[in-house]
Parts: C-alpha cells; structure tokens; sequence
C-alpha cells in the first residue's frame, strides 16, 4: 500500500513539474513577406535535404534488391 501510495504521489509531482519546466518560448513570428520581411515558412532550405533523402532510398533499395537476387542464386546453387 505504502509502494503504490509513493509511485502515485511521484507520478502526480512528474506530471506538475515537467509542465512547468519549459527550456524556452517559441519563437517570434516571421515578418510580413510583402514588406521585405524573410518568407512566410521561413528561411530553411529543403531542397538539398529532399535530394539526400532520395539518394539514401535508392541505395537502399538496390541493395535490399542485390541482396534478393544474390540469396535466390545461392538456394538454386545449392539445388543442383
């Protein structure tokens, strides 16, 4: 009774606390576009990031492929 009166207590304290435990504010919004200010999503460039992401599929991909068609060789090696 008195382990479980415990974890219940910590539990509740854990929940209070780590709302209040905030490492900092969001950011401010950006500036109006139209003003000069930077672009409506920000200024993050995403272009470059897609292309590693396509690049890393694709090498996966074809080696999940050679991998297939390598231990389909090996079994009907072994058939004969």
């Amino acid at each position: 009774m008195k382990t479980r009166y415990f974890k219940t207590l910590l539990l509740i304290i854990f929940i209070v606390v780590s709302s209040q435990l905030l490492s900092q504010g969001p950011p401010n919004p950006p500036g109006d576009p139209s003003s000069g200010g930077g672009p409506v999503g920000g200024s993050a460039p995403i272009g470059s990031g897609i292309g590693i992401l396509i690049t890393l599929g694709a090498a996966y991909g074809g080696r999940k492929v050679y991998r297939y068609f390598s231990q389909s060789a090996d079994q009907e090696d072994d058939k004969k």
